[in-house]
């Protein structure tokens, strides 16, 4: 038999209807549902990852446009998309979100090199976490494949018999 976290996947060792119920429940409690977890985690990041690009965006756009030293005019987004119009009086210093809860101030030029560090951390944790994704789906398709072999359901479509028309 093979193993599969925590399973083991010997056919011989179980009545057949136990065999199928224990192999059932392990991929729906266990598999899809650490599947959906890891997803759904990657999702967290991805849009993590969204935000700190356009926070990238906007400080080089300060500095390309020379606005670090003008009073800056522009809108913020209160939750929901409820936006309102917003007075920056020094824009060459930001406060950056650096996690739980807390926030430091920063120099533009700090502040892109903060987000540039925190963009590849979080870019190395979405494709470990992309990683552990695809072995659990690997493990889906040999459970899956388990599950053939104890029922013995063969995956492929019955052939239908046909007539060559051109015959």
């Amino acid at each position: 038999g093979f193993h599969v976290r925590g399973f083991p996947c010997s056919f011989n060792s179980m009545a057949f209807p136990d065999k199928v119920l224990r192999y059932e429940s392990f991929l729906n409690d266990v598999l899809k549902n650490d599947l959906r977890k890891i997803l759904e985690e990657r999702d967290k990041i991805y849009a993590d990852l969204a935000e700190h690009l356009q926070l990238s965006n906007v400080i080089k756009n300060i500095q390309e446009n020379k606005l670090e030293n003008d009073p800056l005019k522009t809108q913020v987004d209160l939750g929901c998309n409820f936006y309102v119009q917003a007075k920056v009086s020094d824009p060459s210093m930001i406060y950056v979100s650096v996690g739980y809860g807390f926030f430091v101030e920063f120099t533009l030029t700090e502040a892109l090199k903060f987000i540039e560090k925190k963009m590849a951390y979080l870019t190395e944790r979405s494709d470990a976490l992309t990683k552990d994704a695809v072995k659990i789906k690997t493990h889906i398709k040999l459970v899956l494949e388990g599950l053939r072999e104890i029922q013995d359901i063969d995956d492929k479509p019955e052939s239908v018999p046909h007539r060559d028309i051109f015959s």
